[in-house]
């Protein structure tokens, strides 16, 4: 583990350490977390670093917790067993934490709340280093996997965490600039399409193996294909054997949801391995054997909060009235749980493409500021379980924010069971190639 902790002490403020991300608590945990995660890897000058982090961390957690006791020599030891120490015992106490005898290792690129984590972990991966800038997103991806990830990954200080040597790159670079909907502005949005920049860069710096991206399916269409193109071609001139990209359906592989993405593959050109001996997977729930909303549907009563009032659906209506006349199809919509669901995603009528008929609610007195009353109809939002569970996360994943950010951190999530079937293609072929 190379790091530059040295430098920190230069950078202090008057709130602690602020080098990068949002507080200067989350600077040292994301620090201490990835160490404590690959300690075994770590030299003596790295663990005398982080011995001195780690006692900056403890110090501005006592100031809140004055009951927290500890010596120079209780973090030396931590640090030097971070397994076994009650200091970091919380970095392990996770439900999906890394395996212990890895297959290959991969770093997770605008993490979100870890969908990529999840499908590599769940096929023997373990991941060495995370980055998400969203706070809100790093709180929930802590608590379920025992690491914070990093922030801007933009900042030089950033990168200079991430591992020399790893196997996969995974990313969910960010998509609303390529999206259908919106102003479309790809590469001209600078704050955001251009970040596709910061994963060329990293793969040019590092040389894994190989990399698996995730993007909107609108990338594929924008600017009439030039901006796809102009990834690829980035692509390759990175050293990587690119498999041409395809668009896939979350649905087809064991959630209802109806969920389009681009997939993009690629392969070090000097493993030797050509475009066409990759293969996406096939459709694991075809058909019939597609399963439906009423599979992930809370099994009890929900929230009266989740159901609308009979003013917000009036609402609805009205605006779904006047895109109707204007020949758009846009509007609210209620879905039949015997289905699948519309795509969930962020912001615009996000949930109320997706609204439910759920007629077990028993009280209907509401519990939040609503005009008018809460509707005997049965048409409610899904909850953010239900969201976790069309993107494919098991119920053990803790969901420790408040609903809007957790609609938010689902929605932008990639579908697990879709990229862990694809990157199982992946890695089967670096397997036959003996490069794993």
């Amino acid at each position: 583990m190379k790091t530059e902790i040295a430098k920190y002490p230069e950078e202090k403020t008057e709130d602690g350490l602020l080098v990068y991300g949002q507080t200067s608590m989350d600077n040292c945990l994301a620090v201490l977390t990835h160490y404590a995660h690959n300690a075994e890897d770590a030299d003596e000058e790295t663990r005398r670093d982080i011995v001195r982090l780690a006692e900056d961390w403890l110090e501005a957690k006592q100031s809140k917790d004055k009951e927290l006791e500890y010596d120079h020599e209780d973090v030396v030891d931590a640090v030097a067993e971070p397994l076994e120490s009650d200091l970091f015992a919380d970095f392990f106490k996770v439900p999906f934490p890394a395996p212990e005898h890895p297959k290959f290792t991969f770093i997770d690129l605008f993490a979100g709340i870890g969908g990529f984590r999840l499908a590599m972990q769940n096929l023997g991966g373990k991941c060495i280093y995370s980055s998400e800038f969203d706070s809100q997103a790093q709180k929930t991806y802590l608590a379920n996997y025992g690491d914070m990830p990093f922030g801007d990954i933009t900042k030089e200080s950033t990168k200079s965490f991430i591992p020399k040597d790893f196997d996969v790159l995974c990313a969910g670079f960010p998509c609303q600039a390529f999206s259908l909907a919106g102003k479309r502005l790809g590469f001209k949005d600078e704050t955001r399409g251009t970040l596709f920049f910061q994963v060329e860069d990293i793969l040019r710096r590092h040389q894994p193996k190989a990399f698996f991206l995730e993007n909107v399916k609108g990338l594929a269409i924008h600017d009439h294909g030039r901006t796809l193109k102009t990834i690829l071609e980035h692509l390759d001139d990175a050293g990587y054997t690119v498999v041409p990209p395809k668009i896939l359906n979350a649905m087809d592989y064991g959630v209802p949801q109806h969920r389009e993405r681009i997939y993009i593959v690629g392969f070090r050109k000097d493993l030797g391995i050509k475009a066409d001996d990759f293969h996406y997977p096939e459709p694991t729930t075809p058909g019939d054997k597609r399963p439906k909303f009423r599979d992930v549907m809370e099994d009890h009563e929900v929230s009266v909060k989740y159901y609308l009032s009979t003013q917000y659906i009036e609402t609805l209506k009205r605006h779904k009235a006047r895109h109707a006349a204007k020949g758009n199809g846009f509007g609210y919509e209620i879905i039949d749980i015997n289905g699948v669901s519309n795509a969930i995603v962020v912001g615009g009528m996000g949930r109320e493409r997706n609204l439910i008929i759920d007629n077990r609610l028993t009280n209907f007195t509401p519990i939040t500021h609503i005009k008018g009353e809460v509707n005997h109809e049965g048409i409610r939002r899904m909850t953010p379980r239900e969201w976790a569970r069309l993107q494919g996360f098991p119920d053990t994943f803790r969901i420790v924010v408040a609903d809007a950010s957790a609609y938010k951190q689902f929605g932008n999530s990639v579908a697990v069971p879709a990229i862990q079937a694809t990157a199982e293609q992946l890695l089967q072929l670096l397997k036959n190639k003996h490069a794993l």
